[in-house]
């Protein structure tokens, strides 16, 4: 039997520990695909030092040109491969496991990609109450990484960027606004579809559960409104998605 995939997680003070929507996507696949894995826990001031031991690729670069370290990771003890990014994750395991279930429909990474930029966009309304509501479940270590990182990245205290009052409704009307976009892609698949792909689930739903998972866990209050949405639509999702969510024992 194949020694489990090392999987690279952010912890926090919550239940399941896990809360990123970047690391739930990963774990999402990889229960998706059925693939036995274990978590490490990394806090964020730790993350490039076990990116470098474990010899994992940067993700982008800094502002000062210098290589960005982030997670989801996964060492794959059978193969030795090290891979970085939850997309270039999810292809991996594709490309790998190949008689487990598909996340990508084979030759359809280059759209995905595409979708996966447009989706970004219209998330990015939320980030003024997820980025704060984040870090108050950070342990300590990575709470001061989080925010001498984020603040100074913004320009202003996390506490600052929440909206309020006629502009916290505005933009919380855009970002509502965004997921009517992508209910739009779902119905375009057919009558009552489920996915994007209709009835069948792939890691384009992965990839939005995860933020959906992510902004029910740290904004709780918010989510009472969110899933009513779009017929109970986002809802459904982590309903569906559920079964994904848990760790091998």
């Amino acid at each position: 039997m194949s020694p489990p995939i090392v999987f690279y997680d952010i912890p926090s003070t919550l239940p399941n520990k896990s809360w990123s929507p970047n690391t739930l996507k990963t774990k999402y696949a990889l229960n998706f695909k059925n693939i036995p894995f274990k978590i490490v826990w990394v806090e964020y001031p730790d993350i490039e030092r076990v990116s470098k031991e474990i010899g994992a690729p940067p993700t982008s670069n800094k502002p000062d040109g210098r290589p960005h370290y982030t997670l989801p990771m996964i060492h794959d003890p059978s193969t030795g491969a090290v891979i970085s990014d939850s997309s270039n994750i999810a292809a991996y395991l594709d490309a790998t496991y190949p008689d487990t279930p598909r996340l990508l429909p084979e030759g359809t990474f280059g759209l995905f990609r595409a979708f996966e930029a447009a989706a970004s966009a219209l998330l990015t309304p939320v980030y003024p109450w997820a980025l704060p509501a984040s870090h108050s479940f950070l342990n300590p270590p990575s709470q001061d990484y989080f925010r001498s990182t984020r603040e100074k990245s913004l320009g202003k205290t996390l506490e600052a960027l929440v909206p309020t009052g006629e502009e916290g409704a505005a933009a919380w009307a855009n970002f509502k606004a965004g997921f009517g976009k992508m209910d739009e892609w779902v119905r375009a698949s057919g009558t009552g579809a489920t996915y994007f792909m209709d009835k069948t689930p792939s890691y384009a739903d992965i990839w939005i559960a995860g933020y959906v998972l992510w902004l029910k866990l740290v904004l709780p209050d918010k989510w009472e409104d969110m899933k009513t949405w779009h017929d109970g639509r986002w809802a459904t999702l982590l309903r569906n998605m559920e079964k994904y969510e848990g760790v091998p024992e």
